[in-house]
């Protein structure tokens, strides 16, 4: 069960700060669909060889302050 919870409006700006942090992420990659979290954070831990609790955690700090543009 994945640990957070991101609705197709948040995605879309969470996805903007993940392609800011990884420039090599292309839209394709970062495909998202609204109740698929952990295929999401499993795509990501693939994607930016990192350890699920990092993969969390930044999409956590993502979706805390959702209008900042800072990740």
């Amino acid at each position: 069960m994945a640990e957070i919870s991101i609705s197709n409006k948040d995605w879309q700006r969470v996805k903007i700060k993940i392609q800011r942090k990884y420039n090599s992420l292309t839209d394709e990659q970062l495909t998202y669909t609204e109740g698929q979290e952990e295929s999401l954070i499993n795509n990501l831990m693939h994607l930016v060889n990192r350890k699920r609790e990092y993969v969390v955690f930044t999409l956590k700090k993502a979706l805390v302050n959702i209008d900042n543009n800072r990740l």
